[in-house]
């Protein structure tokens, strides 16, 4: 089933952005909901409380849950596998998996702390001031990329070849928003 505004019909569109910290994936999903216009989910904003301190795990899982239950359309950010993952993936109608290579994701950290610094980002929850420590670049760099995350991007590109859109770069990004808007306004 579709949706319409005015005169123009708009697919159903679910989508899930998952992938590398430091990848875009915010950002994409910002830039997708407006070209979309349909809601967005950070899940990093549902799961940080004010203050960088973590939300318990079934309150999280609610508010994503009421979130996928409100909104036939939507964008989610992040790979948070204890909300409502495998519902999330089953339910999108695309996947994009952000594969960014370390150096890439690294130098984005960086240029987003040197931008947000003293303030939350817009993808992040009030009262989480923008920071970068040596726990978070070992995070992006090495933990963050280990064999079970890397096991859980396979599987999930084996699962729903379909679905899946990877994502290695800025260019393929650039290439990926320029199709979409172009397809979107060929409708």
């Amino acid at each position: 089933m579709a949706r319409y505004k005015g005169a123009v019909k708009l697919e159903e569109k679910r989508i899930a952005i998952i992938g590398y910290s430091g990848s875009g994936k915010s950002t994409l999903a910002q830039k997708l909901g407006r070209i979309y216009n349909c809601k967005v989910l950070h899940l990093d904003c549902v799961h940080w409380l004010p203050g960088w301190k973590e939300r318990d795990d079934s309150e999280e899982k609610a508010i994503v849950a009421e979130f996928l239950n409100k909104n036939k359309n939507w964008v989610i950010d992040g790979n948070y596998k204890k909300n409502c993952y495998g519902r999330r993936l089953n339910e999108a109608t695309d996947i994009i998996y952000m594969a960014f290579g370390r150096g890439i994701c690294l130098s984005r950290v960086i240029k987003r702390y040197l931008k947000n610094r003293g303030r939350s980002r817009k993808s992040m929850t009030a009262g989480c001031e923008e920071k970068i420590d040596l726990e978070f670049i070992w995070w992006v760099l090495y933990e963050g990329r280990n064999k079970e995350y890397q096991n859980n991007y396979k599987k999930v590109c084996k699962k729903y070849p379909e679905k899946v859109t990877i994502l290695r770069n800025p260019g393929d990004v650039k290439r990926f928003i320029n199709k979409t808007k172009n397809k979107n306004l060929n409708k």
